[in-house]
């Protein structure tokens, strides 16, 4: 009886030994599974994510054009790419939008958003007599399209070059083609990839993504507005 004992005590351990032994590959390939899942799953991720900036992007080509016009806003991208524009002799005249004046530069404490952008190109080796402002007080991107269009009335035009970020070109296009749709001017917005913003890397910082998120809302916001 006694060396049954021991030979049913030596398989129970046996039997214990394979089934943690079982165990322990099976939570091995679980883990490796769930693994390559989350590999896969974030490769799939930035595919999927740099597909939705694709999709939403849009960027005209550009051809000669009466004048380059910097929007409010973007002063690190928008008046360079337009100096670059009128350095490659796409246009002679460069439009600044006229933004409101705040109370500190009403009283001479702090240059204007017009005028920041209007120093950048003059040292970037735009003359003077190549830039002038349109508008009064523009608040919105609409407010601009309304001046500009005014603008053109004015004058003899035909095509205007609008530079914007990636993200707000689709906005942008879509306000100024409504407002020039009765008229015969060619409005053309190439997209500008800023470098903290791109389309293959936009989520991976805060600015990209609260960037596309406005973006895609005041799109819908625009068009059910107006």
């Amino acid at each position: 009886m006694d060396k049954v004992a021991v030979g049913d005590g030596v398989c129970a351990r046996r039997t214990a030994a394979l089934r943690w032994q079982s165990r322990l590959w099976y939570c091995a390939a679980v883990t490796f599974v769930l693994v390559g899942v989350a590999a896969g799953g974030w490769l799939v991720r930035e595919q999927l994510l740099i597909g939705m900036a694709d999709l939403w992007i849009v960027s005209d080509p550009i051809s000669r054009a009466d004048a380059v016009v910097v929007l409010g806003g973007g002063l690190a991208t928008r008046p360079f790419e337009a100096a670059e524009l009128w350095q490659r002799g796409l246009a002679d005249k460069i439009l600044i939008s006229q933004a409101p004046e705040k109370r500190a530069v009403s009283i001479g404490a702090m240059p204007s958003h017009s005028e920041l952008n209007r120093e950048i190109l003059l040292k970037l080796g735009v003359p003077a007599s190549a830039i002038e402002t349109f508008g009064i007080a523009n608040k919105t991107t609409r407010d601009e399209a309304v001046a500009l269009r005014e603008w053109a009335e004015r004058n003899t035009v035909s095509a205007f070059i609008i530079p914007t970020e990636i993200f707000p070109a689709r906005r942008v296009r879509w306000i100024f083609h409504r407002e020039f749709r009765a008229t015969a001017v060619k409005i053309e917005v190439p997209s500008i990839e800023p470098p903290d913003c791109t389309r293959r890397g936009w989520w991976k910082t805060e600015h990209g993504v609260v960037a596309f998120q406005n973006e895609v809302l005041k799109y819908i916001y625009y068009r059910l507005k107006y």
